[in-house]
């Protein structure tokens, strides 16, 4: 873990190096001062001697002056290396998860990575920043001004041991209880966060629901949750104080009765006495500020384990060393596959499916919900590896192609539709950086999206909010599929793309695709047999396993499963997604 995190460093280095370095400096001048004091007291103030007051008084002024300027720099210092630090691995934890596989994905909550992104490494960034600056100033003031205690007075400054001794004792236990609650302190944060994200994503169904009272209601649980556990643990951490004060305290009365005997019996002198009571709180304040450093790494401890978690990670899928850039045509070969989301679980979410289209071919996937079509389109881009046999594309097998080149030229327009905040140029650049506004406006005429977005009052240059919020599931989805289009890919996948749109608009959209690219593979998973019934070819699939593949002609003539769903559709009644039950067909003919 410890690798993990000093690998985040990165350019900041140099500020980590001379943080610590100022710091030593900054220590060795406060040291020094309480010494030159004694110095001042013994040989100026109780001598009557002004030029060794006005020298030691000098040397007192430079000293503080030398403290402050190291004091800047090793803050300045400490500030960079620890911001840049917590920049870095913001950097770094976004990277891995774009480079996740949806099963990687799986692992982890939205709310999850959120958290991690922010909170955790927050308290990663005020811990480093703490360890460069208090983590070096506190142990070396301690030894330093334990030092110039048994320097002064060997005898006295066995008070100070017995002192640590008790203090450390005490900061041992605290540390230990207040550990496992701080680990559950994070996971609660997790809650917290999916709590508020999925609220916010989901605030039409909650007021369409009226459910507003239900929602507050599990929000302030999981607040009262966190509240409950940082309170347990704040309370422990907060004994922290009173047995510092009542050490420091102890610390000086013990100092000043056996102090005052010492200098009556002439053992001592005032200013060392006086400079003894300067280092006590030194070293006192040191141990307080050991605790401090304990509290944030015991804090950060966790986030960092859930941080590392993540940047350790390693993708399921990655591209071949010298893998393949270039796909010679849309042509797609399942070869026996069969696939399961948990890899050896048993539960296999597609079995055994052997199919062959040729490059051009425009095939159209039918089936009840649950029935593998999502899945089976995944694997053409190698969202997910088949557990079993092989899937090609252009001849080759997909793990053998570069990961960007295969998805490059494999477009697919997924289930859900995801816009995102900027123009609706901005979104449709996403299919390809480079277009031009013609192409762009080609893709949506392809889509039959122009016909809204002329419409709208600025035009290409209209502001869509995040996630499409201001445009209705219809045109979210055109505007999705000319994203798709302007890919110019080789095999164009279509996951029940145009539910949202009216028969006729969808009508348009299959037959702009047969004459504008009707070399491309394309594959339009739907529930409509109306989106389906004019492909080359119907893939029929029901509980992951092909159960037709053929002809619209041709399935109504022997597909029971096909035949059930046209008949259903057809009539007027039924769902799009099942085919009507044996009874109801059977109470249907006999009126």
């Amino acid at each position: 873990m410890l690798k993990t995190l000093m690998g985040q460093v990165g350019q900041y280095r140099r500020d980590t190096l001379l943080a610590p370095f100022f710091t030593a400096l900054e220590v060795v001048m406060e040291v020094l001062i309480p010494f030159i004091t004694a110095s001042l007291i013994d040989k100026g103030i109780e001598a009557g001697n002004l030029q060794k007051v006005v020298l030691y008084g000098g040397l007192m002024l430079l000293m503080a002056f030398c403290s402050l300027i190291f004091g800047i720099l090793a803050g300045t210092s400490a500030s960079k290396a620890s911001c840049g630090f917590a920049c870095n691995l913001r950097d770094s934890i976004y990277e891995r998860v774009q480079d996740f596989s949806f099963s990687n994905i799986d692992k982890y909550s939205t709310a999850g990575l959120v958290t991690r992104m922010t909170t955790d490494v927050t308290n990663l960034q005020n811990a480093w920043q703490m360890i460069l600056r208090v983590a070096v100033r506190a142990p070396l003031m301690l030894v330093c001004s334990m030092v110039m205690c048994f320097f002064i007075s060997p005898r006295l400054s066995a008070i100070f041991l017995a002192a640590i001794a008790f203090l450390a004792a005490v900061l041992i236990l605290i540390m230990l209880k207040t550990t496992k609650v701080f680990n559950q302190v994070f996971r609660r944060y997790d809650d917290l966060n999916a709590s508020v994200q999925e609220n916010v994503s989901a605030i039409r169904v909650v007021k369409a629901f009226v459910r507003e009272t239900y929602e507050n209601e599990k929000f302030r649980n999981a607040a009262n949750r966190l509240y409950r556990l940082f309170v347990k643990a704040e309370g422990t951490l907060a004994l922290n104080n009173p047995v510092m004060m009542l050490v420091v305290y102890g610390c000086i009365l013990a100092l000043s009765w056996f102090g005052a005997q010492f200098i009556v019996a002439g053992e001592l002198t005032t200013g060392n006495l006086t400079s003894l009571f300067s280092y006590v709180m030194s070293v006192l304040m040191s141990l307080m500020m050991l605790s401090m450093i304990f509290v944030m790494v015991t804090m950060s401890a966790a986030s960092a384990e859930r941080v590392c978690q993540v940047l350790n990670e390693t993708p399921d899928l990655t591209s071949p060393a010298h893998g393949e850039t270039v796909l010679s045509d849309g042509s797609i070969d399942f070869n026996h596959v069969s696939f399961s989301y948990q890899h050896g679980s048993g539960e296999e979410t597609l079995h055994d499916i052997d199919l062959h289209i040729r490059s051009g071919e425009t095939i159209g996937i039918i089936g009840q919900t649950g029935s593998g079509k999502s899945s089976l389109v995944s694997l053409i881009s190698r969202l997910y590896d088949v557990s079993a046999g092989s899937v090609c594309v252009g001849g080759r097998d997909v793990r053998s192609y570069d990961l960007e080149a295969l998805r490059d030229q494999v477009a697919v327009v997924l289930q859900k539709n995801v816009l995102f905040s900027g123009t609706i140029l901005d979104n449709l650049r996403w299919g390809r950086e480079d277009a031009t506004q013609e192409e762009c406006s080609e893709a949506c005429r392809q889509a039959c999206a122009d016909e809204f977005i002329s419409r709208l009052p600025d035009g290409y240059q209209t502001w869509i909010e995040q996630g499409g919020t201001n445009v209705s599931g219809g045109q979210r989805q055109r505007l999705c599929i000319a994203r798709a289009l302007l890919k110019k890919p080789k095999i164009l996948i279509l996951d029940d793309s145009t539910s949202a749109v009216d028969t006729a608009t969808d009508a348009r959209i299959r037959e702009a695709f047969a004459k504008k690219i009707p070399g491309t593979t394309k594959l339009i998973i739907a529930q409509r047999i109306s989106s389906v019934q004019d492909a080359d070819r119907i893939l029929v699939l029901e509980n992951g396993a092909v159960n037709g593949f053929d002809t619209h002609e041709a399935l109504l003539q022997t597909n029971k499963i096909y035949q059930e769903i046209y008949e259903a559709q057809t009539k007027g009644g039924g769902d799009f997604d099942q085919p009507a039950p044996a009874e109801e067909r059977k109470e249907e003919a006999h009126a």
